[in-house]
């Protein structure tokens, strides 16, 4: 076992263990329904680790252009590891036995009417990734210390169907990470204390 898998089992017990400031977009639904879903939040075990995201292509019907997680709904019989394991395997063609997964996380609950379950795990560091076209426009690579540390969170503002909403967005590079993808990197912030020394 690496010493990251390791380190964020850690992390990821302790922080779950404590009560934490969390947020969601309920407020924007607030009588539901939620279809379940699930994303792969993936680390890669390197020297400098960082989290796999993907761009959506530009002609989706969801989130056009958007960054997010490898991920999507739930079918029926599955869990959200074995959802979130699927959709990587269709979008990135990452290999699932190469996967060690540390947990799940908590559950955020979106505007648009999804519950979506964020899978924490370690990818090998040169793991084979070959995007799906049809569902991924590219791919990259955001460092964690950088992605995780809230002093690189930014608080914007904007108007849904004439409702003002706020929403955190994370410049990396030029990849602009904002919405529930920076929603579900904001409370997994609140969860796996990255800077806590804990090495």
């Amino acid at each position: 076992m690496s010493g990251l898998v390791e380190r964020l089992r850690r992390l990821h017990a302790a922080g779950h263990a404590a009560e934490a400031e969390l947020r969601d977009e309920r407020a924007s639904r607030p009588d539901g329904p939620f279809r379940p879903a699930a994303v792969l939040a993936a680390v890669t075990d390197c020297e400098r680790p960082g989290f796999l995201f993907i761009h959506r292509p530009s002609n989706m019907r969801s989130h056009p252009g958007q960054v997010a997680f490898p991920g999507g709904k739930i079918d029926d019989g599955e869990t959200p590891v074995e959802a979130a394991l699927r959709e990587a395997w269709e979008e990135l063609d990452i290999d699932t036995d190469a996967v060690t997964v540390i947990g799940q996380s908590d559950t955020y609950l979106t505007a648009s009417g999804f519950a979506i379950t964020p899978v924490l795990a370690v990818v090998p560091a040169n793991i084979a990734i070959t995007p799906n076209p049809t569902e991924v426009a590219q791919w990259f690579e955001a460092p964690v210390d950088f992605v995780l540390d809230r002093a690189n969170h930014e608080r914007q503002y904007g108007v849904w169907n004439g409702v003002k909403r706020g929403y955190t967005q994370i410049m990396w590079q030029e990849h602009r990470i904002w919405g529930v993808t920076a929603g579900i990197v904001a409370n997994l912030s609140r969860r796996i204390a990255w800077g806590s020394g804990d090495d």
